[in-house]
């Protein structure tokens, strides 16, 4: 077994994955799994750029993930930043604070590169499942873009997308610096017609409607996954491999666009950097779904941490 550190670095969100993987049968043991809200990618749909608070939350994680990894004795490290820091002009600030404080280089990944570490990790346990047909489609929404991958036991064909949960929030939600408690009903339509543009883009690339099962990965779904249960706090292990259809997502996602952030935070399960974003993750899963005639969405919380973890060992 080699110890490994994987950092998945998004645009509203960074995560360490600290594990023991076996290189060659693919065994993974997890030893740490943490998240933190950051919002890297505040405000760079519109500027273009990473702002300073931003960045300074991102080190402030990382020098935290630093200890963590240091007190667990990793042997190897790899850092991957998706698409807040693909998009931005001042990326270079980003990449000499993250290689001073961790002692590697983050590598800015393509949103193909992307796609294919999270059909890897979301995928990979999956193999011999008799009651989960293949080709599978894999959704990975973000805060700033959405992958999608269609494979068997490898990819077939990726495609990521400009939409996620904070650039549809952000472009179609937010006035005057507020975002709208609740949205307006123009609002929502200018979001939708927004996601289907990418959904149609998408399916350029990627067969989505070949797949016979949806996987879907990231904050936005997992936390769907907990509204459905109804879970009196955030349980990874209940969410892990849950099973929610295509009708109790439409009906959260509607309940979700019609309250208030305060009724929205006084979700037991809802994380607080999640609150204001979550009514336009949730829109994702409900369009893709509709879109691919899902009848249900198999949530996983393996995803691409677990991809970046695999290709270290």
């Amino acid at each position: 077994m080699t110890r490994v550190a994987a950092v998945d670095c998004g645009t509203n969100s960074i995560r360490l994955l600290v594990a023991d993987v076996h290189p060659r049968t693919g065994e993974l043991v997890e030893l740490d799994r943490r998240m933190t809200i950051v919002r890297l990618g505040q405000g760079v749909d519109r500027t273009g750029r990473l702002a300073p608070e931003a960045l300074e939350r991102t080190f402030a994680a990382c020098r935290e993930y630093a200890a963590v990894i240091k007190e667990h004795g990793a042997e190897r490290l790899r850092f991957v930043a998706t698409s807040a820091s693909r998009d931005a002009e001042n990326r270079d600030d980003f990449v000499r604070g993250v290689l001073d404080i961790l002692g590697v280089e983050p590598e800015v990944i393509t949103g193909d590169q992307e796609a294919e570490f999270s059909f890897t990790g979301a995928t990979r346990e999956l193999t011999g499942r008799q009651d989960l047909t293949r080709p599978y489609l894999v959704v990975d929404i973000g805060g700033g873009s959405t992958e999608f991958v269609v494979g068997d036991d490898h990819v077939r064909a990726a495609r990521s997308v400009d939409v996620g949960c904070v650039r549809m929030t952000e472009r179609h939600l937010v006035r005057g610096g507020e975002v709208a408690d609740p949205p307006t009903e123009e609002q929502i339509a200018a979001m939708r017609a927004d996601i289907e543009a990418a959904l149609d883009l998408a399916e350029r690339t990627v067969p989505l409607r070949e797949a016979h099962t949806l996987v879907g990965l990231a904050g936005s779904v997992t936390t769907v996954s907990a509204i459905a249960q109804e879970l009196p706090e955030y349980d990874s292990a209940r969410i892990h491999h849950s099973r929610i259809s295509r009708d109790r997502v439409r009906e959260i996602t509607e309940w979700l666009l019609r309250s208030t952030h305060a009724e929205r935070a006084a979700i037991p399960s809802m994380h607080p950097g999640r609150v204001d974003v979550i009514g336009a993750g949730a829109l994702v899963l409900l369009a893709i779904m509709e879109r691919v005639g899902a009848e249900e969405v198999v949530v996983s919380e393996h995803d691409i941490l677990d991809g970046i973890a695999w290709s270290v060992a």
